[in-house]
């Protein structure tokens, strides 16, 4: 390969060269930041988004969105996912679909569109993911002490937050508390989009036995995503949305918050955390 073509591969953080004031005195000091670059998706050639991330499975993050979005279905949708061409960046990812996979392209960009630069609104927008995607109805059950334990698996195992501090992280784990992928961005939706796209590039797919553990707070965007992969239990370290609990209750979703410690607070879906103690009757 000639000079002229070598892209640089991209890493998930950068060194730059900073003055640290420690407040006495000032040092030139060299630090690591998260880095944070455009990647173009395309299906079948044609563009469809560009999204701020952190260079990293970038594959899983274009299938994982494809997914989310309604674009594709199963694991067999998917041909291939394949580096292509170059911008200033090197960062464009071409995914090929089966022939027999129909992409409303206009409706798909539309939608993108709107969603990136105007935020998702409201009940038509939660009536619209549920029309591709009904309501969860798993009879999961999982032990409260087992959720209580993900939050320190998941920071273990935050190797770019560890360099950085300023990472975003979705984890995966199954039924007995065992981590089985965690993915770090800068955006908490493609964290969870990288997970999720990394399970269907694997074939394991639904992930009706799962649980989604985020770092952050959790989103409605965050539900819709796990809706879509058929996740029915999902944690954050931090508060939930008023949209985000409305959606999880109406998708049969089960959706934990502030987990912190042996602490949660079960905004939806209780049934489905196992706790030492009953509640009390509600007076009323």
């Amino acid at each position: 390969m000639s000079d002229d073509l070598y892209i640089e591969p991209p890493t998930p953080s950068k060194r730059v060269d900073i003055v640290r004031w420690d407040g006495e005195r000032a040092e030139h000091v060299a630090d690591v930041v998260a880095a944070e670059e455009p990647l173009e998706i395309r299906v079948r050639g044609r563009a469809i988004s560009v999204t701020m991330r952190t260079p990293d499975h970038d594959e899983d993050l274009a299938v994982g969105f494809l997914l989310t979005e309604g674009v594709i279905n199963h694991p067999t949708d998917v041909l291939r996912v394949e580096p292509c061409g170059r911008n200033e960046f090197g960062n464009i990812i071409n995914v090929l679909l089966a022939p027999e996979v129909y992409v409303d392209f206009d409706r798909l960009t539309r939608h993108v569109f709107a969603s990136s630069s105007c935020g998702l609104c409201g009940k038509t927008t939660i009536e619209a993911t549920q029309t591709r995607h009904p309501p969860v109805t798993s009879g999961l059950v999982v032990d409260f002490e087992t959720i209580a334990r993900m939050p320190t698996a998941m920071r273990q195992a935050q190797s770019t937050f560890d360099q950085t501090g300023g990472l975003h992280a979705a984890a995966l784990f199954d039924t007995a508390g065992k981590l089985l992928a965690l993915r770090e961005d800068v955006g908490r939706h493609n964290a969870v989009d990288k997970i999720i796209g990394g399970q269907v590039r694997s074939g394991e797919f639904p992930l009706d036995r799962h649980i989604l553990l985020v770092s952050g707070r959790a989103s409605f965007e965050i539900l819709q995503k796990a809706l879509a992969a058929r996740i029915s239990i999902i944690a954050a370290v931090s508060a939930p949305s008023s949209l985000a609990v409305e959606f999880a209750r109406s998708s049969g979703q089960t959706l934990v918050g502030f987990l912190r410690g042996r602490k949660m607070n079960l905004y939806a879906g209780p049934q489905r955390v196992r706790v030492a103690v009953d509640c009390p009757a509600r007076a009323g």
